[in-house]
């Protein structure tokens, strides 16, 4: 598509984006907004990975406290502000963390004495029960409420971000369009040369087409993930909501010392749950749905047939968290994402012309709009 902002595709742009993932439409909008001609070009006809595959849930609580947590807030904010603008719900707001262990609640505790328990609340099992009971089973010891998420419908945002950015910010979109080089300022494709002054380059969990032997130097693998959509369970849930294993999953608890005997009681009691990777979230759409996942096994081919087990596993904790019997499964799917062993995100620079950024952990929708920033800052 073209932008309607002038009568058609410039000669050559400020900057050129390979990728329509929301880690190359968040840096698409920091371009644009910075008053840069800017063109997207996507091999397929719109997004199709793990953009639109995961649970549209903007997590900042848990995040890594030095680095994901501030690019999480600054996300947060920033879908707060574009999301009416280009027509995309927000589904819910918040965060409602069930536990069930004592040593769950002592990482609670911990969590609540940091600056990341800001404006959070830490209810006590009888608080949580008196607040809501239809997710709140007797075994409930205490439950974290965060106000500070918010909640898309990643499917359906990811597409009307990309109009919106096409209609009313300028940018231009080239998609079925494979890009085979990038030296700036000729971006070679399969449908022609682009011509571009710089080039941003996002391509997810394609590790072997553009700068294989840049990124394979940070040792990546790629995850895939196990989802499911529940029928509504008729009634809406208070946000999104999360169990005990997150709490040794997201590192802004589970770095906290705590989380170490958090992490022993689990290993012995929830051995196949860790083993495949398995921690409970659960989010709700327009129609009362619920979006339930995931796990993660990883592999630099992973293996696409997502097998009854794991799929038990996950439900097993849905109803161990929330009390509630799993309602039919109306859908089912796998997506897959670049993963590295010790870092969340990079900004490689290829040249002084390139940048390539891959979000490494997952969490590209909760952060790429800050890391959008953090690539402009010294671009």
């Amino acid at each position: 598509m073209t932008s309607p902002l002038h009568d058609g595709p410039p000669s050559a742009y400020d900057i050129a984006i390979v990728g329509a993932g929301i880690v190359g439409l968040a840096h698409a909008y920091t371009a644009a907004r910075r008053g840069q001609s800017v063109v997207v070009i996507e091999r397929d006809r719109r997004a199709n990975g793990a953009s639109i595959r995961n649970f549209g849930f903007i997590t900042v609580t848990g995040q890594e406290r030095h680095t994901m947590w501030p690019l999480a807030k600054r996300s947060r904010d920033v879908w707060a502000e574009i999301a009416p603008r280009a027509g995309i719900a927000i589904e819910h707001q918040g965060l409602w963390l069930n536990a069930r262990l004592p040593e769950s609640v002592a990482v609670l505790e911990a969590f609540m004495a940091t600056d990341m328990g800001e404006d959070c609340r830490l209810l006590s099992g009888a608080e949580a029960r008196d607040t809501h009971p239809e997710i709140c089973p007797a075994h409930t010891r205490a439950a974290l409420w965060s106000p500070h998420e918010v909640r898309v419908e990643s499917r359906t945002a990811l597409p009307k971000l990309a109009a919106w950015l096409a209609q009313e910010m300028g940018v231009d979109f080239r998609t079925t369009t494979a890009v085979t080089a990038v030296a700036p300022p000729h971006i070679e494709t399969s449908t022609g040369r682009v011509r571009a002054e710089r080039a941003i380059v996002c391509p997810g969990d394609d590790l072997v087409t553009l700068f294989p032997e840049r990124i394979a130097a940070y040792a990546p693998t790629r995850c895939r993930l196990s989802m499911l959509r529940l029928d509504t369970p008729g009634f809406r849930l208070p946000g999104g909501v999360m169990s005990d294993l997150g709490l040794v999953r997201y590192q802004g608890y589970s770095h906290l010392p705590q989380a170490e005997a958090l992490r022993r009681r689990l290993g012995d009691s929830h051995a196949a749950h860790l083993a495949h990777g398995v921690h409970l979230i659960v989010v709700q759409s327009a129609d009362g749905s619920l979006v339930v996942g995931d796990s993660h096994h990883y592999d630099d081919t992973p293996d696409p047939f997502a097998g009854q087990d794991t799929e038990a596993l996950i439900l097993d904790e849905f109803t161990a968290a929330t009390g509630l019997q799993p309602p039919p499964v109306r859908e089912r799917w796998t997506g897959t994402y670049s993963s590295c062993p010790d870092r969340p995100f990079f900004i490689d620079t290829p040249s002084d012309l390139v940048r390539l950024v891959m979000v490494t952990c997952g969490a590209g929708a909760s952060t790429a709009f800050g890391i959008a920033e953090q690539t402009f800052a010294g671009f």
